[in-house]
């Protein structure tokens, strides 16, 4: 019942996301607005205060190696312009099409680990991996807005 329940509202996520990201396009791109999801997402590591969402330093590393390896596909769709004095994120066509694939590889492997391990654990394991996705994504994205930058400024000046 809790997979299904927490599949629902991954799914639920996952189309939110979708239109934030189509309506962000719409305005300029800032470091504020790349940086500062993952620092609210920063906020779910309180759950490991709870003994029973606490993983193995070993899971740890897996979770966020594997959230390193699904950003990069985030990473490759996530391009920006410069349009006339600012920089804006393009909406990428496959960024739906990446961003339910990986809903989808993320629910499968929660199934197959979800019988294993307990809830907890499982819930712990699965944010290490969306957080370490989110992270690297908007690293990179952070990089290639300043990149961008660094030209428009040397354009403009």
């Amino acid at each position: 019942m809790l997979i299904v329940a927490s599949t629902i509202v991954a799914v639920f996520m996952a189309i939110t996301m979708i239109f934030v990201r189509l309506k962000a396009s719409k305005r300029p791109a800032s470091v504020k607005k790349i940086i500062l999801p993952p620092v609210f997402m920063s906020t779910g590591a309180f759950m490991f205060l709870v003994p029973e969402f606490r993983v193995p330093w070993l899971q740890v590393a897996e979770a966020v190696i594997v959230g390193a390896f699904f950003s990069l596909f985030l990473i490759r769709t996530s391009k920006f312009e410069i349009k006339g004095e600012h920089i804006y994120l393009i909406p990428s066509k496959a960024f739906v099409f990446i961003l339910f694939g990986l809903l989808i590889v993320r629910t499968v492997i929660k199934l197959i680990v979800g019988s294993h391990i307990s809830v907890g654990e499982t819930s712990g394991i699965f944010f290490l991996l969306a957080f370490g996705m989110i992270v690297c994504w908007r690293l990179a994205m952070l990089y290639k807005y300043k990149k961008l930058e660094k030209r428009l400024h040397g354009i403009s000046s």
